[in-house]
């Protein structure tokens, strides 16, 4: 990992960075070990203290991901030396099931990416379209799922439903586990996780039609789905739970805003960005 300190980190430790990152306490052991370690290009130790604008090195773990490469471009929309944001299409799955697959947007990212790391912080439904995030080393790995996992991670999205007039903003908080019945499907169950989906904002497009803003707190398999259609608005185009017989699922992941968590940069992409 290389990053420039901000003013933030000003006169802390290395050590007291990545703890404050909450590192786990295997890694930060290992970086203690690394000899690896540089500020503004000296050899240093992760007890060394460090100023603003300092030039930082940070040795990672030699992993590399299983992902074929597909030879076809994904769509980047944001990276830096440790993540990406990138585009995934419609009917494409987040990544493959089989090591043996080869059309997956991973297999895109990892043909695309210079890089032997590349893992998904969170998935995308295979007939959602919209931007993902994805680690390009094992340690932002585990420090952007501690994010995720604690809501620093804003993850925007835009949803098409029938309605006959706006829906109200609310918190939709309803527990979603597996339906028995189908084994493809979710539904809302008291026995369930917990899925919590807010939705921020609504305006009509068109008759009936109705464009929702949602984020999530949770990322449960087709959570928004599951909790607009227990409302009585499923996602247009959906055949799983609304009354479509055609897959043209109008959900999009919409936007993705956090802190970086070593830049303490503001990152904020959506799909009105231009590539």
């Amino acid at each position: 990992m290389k990053f420039q300190i901000p003013e933030k980190y000003n006169q802390l430790t290395l050590k007291e960075i990545f703890q404050q990152l909450q590192l786990p306490k295997k890694d930060l052991h290992n970086l203690n070990m690394s000899k690896d370690i540089t500020i503004n290009g000296l050899e240093a130790k992760l007890m060394s203290q460090v100023k603003t604008d300092d030039d930082i090195y940070i040795p990672t773990p030699d992993e590399k991901s299983n992902y074929l490469p597909s030879y076809r471009f994904a769509q980047i929309y944001y990276e830096d030396n440790d993540l990406a944001i990138v585009m995934k299409p419609k009917g494409v799955k987040t990544h493959p099931n089989d090591l043996k697959e080869s059309n997956t947007l991973m297999n895109h990212v990892i043909y695309t990416i210079k890089s032997d790391y590349v893992e998904p912080i969170h998935r995308l439904d295979q007939e959602t379209v919209g931007l993902l995030i994805v680690a390009k080393n094992p340690l932002m790995k585990k420090i952007l799922d501690r994010m995720l996992e604690e809501n620093q991670i804003d993850r925007i999205y835009k949803a098409h439903v029938h309605s006959l007039l706006p829906i109200k903003s609310q918190t939709i908080d309803m527990p979603i586990g597996k339906d028995k019945f189908h084994s493809n499907k979710r539904r809302v169950s008291s026995t369930g996780q917990t899925a919590i989906t807010h939705i921020l904002s609504s305006k009509m497009i068109k008759e009936n039609v109705c464009e929702v803003d949602l984020k999530l707190d949770t990322g449960r398999t087709h959570q928004i789905r599951v909790h607009l259609a227990e409302m009585g608005h499923p996602v247009i185009g959906d055949p799983l739970y609304g009354d479509s017989t055609l897959r043209q699922l109008q959900l999009n992941s919409y936007k993705i805003e956090f802190i970086h968590p070593l830049t303490q940069k503001m990152i904020s992409v959506s799909l009105d960005d231009d590539i």
